[in-house]
């Protein structure tokens, strides 16, 4: 039987698609007991050497207060019914028959308080589509909060709720842990009612990727670990022993729906640069080296005089790229950046991660047998309109667009349209374009694909008109001038 690959925000109350930023722990290492701020319980410190932690009861005490359980509410739209389309004439304005009809479904996860002012990161897939988010604190205290950003590709969101002095988990280096270390799994199991549940594994191994059966780009090298995780789980924290975040609980593999035996994080490395760039400037600045890769197996490492299969191989080089710029070609063999070896091509995704567009690198290759260094400037994804994305949508003066599938023209009672899948700074969210809304006309002119939307913009003199359907089926308007 195939293994199936769940979120671990999935539950029985519905399915929801899965410099200053960062304050202090709750209480220090020091002597004696310190309250934690705002009437927070108070947390018992210890007085141990960084290095010489004997069990997790200081990473448990002080990490707890500081993930919170996430409860979220998605309004989903359901076909038109079908009835007589005469009954529909007399009766549908009335009685609302032949209308979409809407309801709503509960989900839940967890999520991980990183700045005392009220930031808290979490899953994408635990608060996509969400109408409203309420967010419990392990006192109890209960917040309504409001999606800043979102990162599809590596499954990290930030919401945030209007509190201050709240407990904090400081960010630790997830590229120093080491296989067979001690770690804690910190949420809220709901499934199970059991909130904030904190259980203990080790590093089973890092950089692990899982099927991709969407076909949406994605980058994963997930932390995994043997310590328990369960549906409610996702969003919360992994701590190592000194209580630091090391990552952000994400997915579980299993036959029947619960944990057995493998969870997956995304390595708290990645989970910085997307924090800071979502609060910093409401989307991720992805740099971009430009290379299609491939493993290096026994055959190719014998090929290429290589002493081991770590390293990627190049299959393509993009034109006009970083990596065409910096001189890398197709056959060279990537094994290090910035000195820190490669060694498959998550680690790739992950170290290049790192970078924003602009920042430079050291990439170390192999070519004919001999080793090479170069330094290359990273460019960044797409940002011009018209042009696409490294997951596949169309820039639109600051909004990502993609064809609508065919569930959400069903769920809608649409022909055709276009999804609004994500907003940046520019026009379209100065007008009011928001993320989930679809596009149906531009200009009085139907669409049903982003290019539709580009040739119709591009034909405008002046002004571009937009109409589209909001998160609750509601036809609504906006536009902005061209100049």
């Amino acid at each position: 039987m195939l293994l199936s690959v769940l979120l671990s925000g999935l539950t029985a109350y519905g399915v929801v698609k899965a410099s200053n930023k960062i304050d202090g722990l709750v209480s220090s290492v020091s002597g004696g007991e310190e309250s934690s701020q705002g009437g927070y319980n108070t947390v018992k410190t210890v007085n141990l050497a960084e290095t010489d932690y004997p069990d997790f009861t200081y990473a448990a005490e002080a990490a707890v207060q500081a993930v919170v359980y996430v409860e979220v509410t998605v309004k989903t739209r359901q076909q038109y019914q079908q009835i007589d389309p005469f009954f529909r004439f007399f009766f549908g304005d009335e009685y609302g028959y032949g209308q979409p009809q809407s309801r709503e479904q509960k989900g839940s996860g967890s999520g991980v308080i990183i700045r005392s002012d009220g930031y808290i990161v979490t899953n994408n897939h635990v608060v996509e589509n969400a109408t409203s988010i309420k967010v419990t604190l392990n006192d109890n205290h209960e917040y309504d909060a409001t999606v800043i950003g979102t990162d599809p590709a590596t499954d990290v969101a930030i919401i945030k709720v209007n509190a201050d002095n709240l407990p904090t988990i400081p960010f630790g280096n997830s590229d120093e842990l080491r296989l067979g270390e001690w770690v804690l799994a910190i949420g809220s199991p709901l499934s199970y009612n059991l909130r904030s549940t904190i259980t203990a594994g080790i590093v089973s191994a890092k950089g692990r990727s899982m099927p991709n059966t969407t076909g949406e780009f994605r980058i994963e090298s997930f932390i995994q670990t043997d310590a328990a995780v369960n549906p409610g789980n996702s969003g919360g924290a992994l701590v190592n022993k000194k209580g630091e975040l090391v990552g952000i609980n994400t997915a579980i593999i299993s036959q029947t729906g619960s944990y057995s035996g493998y969870s997956f994080a995304v390595p708290v490395n990645i989970v910085k640069k997307v924090v800071d760039d979502l609060i910093d400037f409401g989307s991720v600045k992805r740099a971009v080296l430009g290379i299609v890769m491939q493993p290096v197996d026994d055959k190719i490492a014998k090929e290429m005089k290589l002493s081991s299969t770590n390293g990627v191989l190049i299959n393509e080089v993009s034109k006009g790229s970083a990596a065409e710029e910096a001189g890398l070609k197709k056959g060279d063999v990537i094994v290090a950046i910035n000195g820190e070896h490669i060694t498959d091509g998550a680690s790739v995704q992950e170290k290049v991660n790192n970078f924003r567009p602009g920042d430079t690198a050291e990439i170390t290759y192999v070519r004919d047998g001999k080793q090479h260094t170069v330094q290359v400037t990273f460019h960044g994804a797409a940002a011009a309109t018209g042009e696409v994305n490294v997951d596949g949508t169309t820039v639109f003066y600051g909004a990502n667009l993609k064809a609508a599938d065919a569930e959400t023209l069903r769920a809608y009672g649409l022909r055709g349209g276009v999804s609004i899948v994500s907003v940046g700074s520019g026009k379209m969210a100065e007008a009011g374009a928001r993320g989930g809304m679809i596009i149906t006309y531009v200009n009085d002119e139907p669409v049903s694909k982003p290019e539709d939307v580009i040739a119709i913009a591009k034909k405008a003199k002046r002004a571009i008109y937009i109409q589209c359907l909001d998160e609750n089926g509601r036809s609504t308007f906006f536009g902005f001038g061209k100049e």
